[in-house]
């Protein structure tokens, strides 16, 4: 099995930036396609960012992120980072990773886009 911890939430002010980072305990993470997802309130969760498996890491956005937010990831650290950049209100949300092998999201991390 994998347990996924985020950090890197916080407050921050319209087209600031936060770097999300996400740990990976357990065997299994190289081969694993690794994904951040978000949930504003009252909204249902969906995929902001996904990085597939293998040395290829091809990658892919939603579409209200597309050139301000890059995904990345290290396998030998076994982490996944997400870059977020001209940040806006409607970013506002709790950001989850999630592994994809195990179907396993992290607690999550609050980010908050306000003046």
């Amino acid at each position: 099995q994998v347990q996924l911890v985020e950090s890197g939430g916080g407050l921050v002010q319209p087209g600031g930036s936060l770097r999300l980072s996400c740990a990976a305990s357990g065997s299994i993470f190289s081969i694993s396609d690794m994904a951040w997802y978000r949930q504003a309130p009252g909204k249902q969760r969906e995929l902001v960012a996904i990085i597939a498996s293998g040395t290829s890491g091809s990658t892919n956005y939603a579409d209200s992120v597309k050139g301000r937010f890059t995904i990345s990831r290290d396998n030998i650290k076994k982490s996944v980072d997400l870059q977020m950049n001209n940040l806006k209100p409607e970013d506002t949300a709790v950001y989850y990773c999630h592994h994809q092998y195990y179907n396993v999201y992290g607690p999550g991390t609050q980010v908050t886009v306000s003046s």
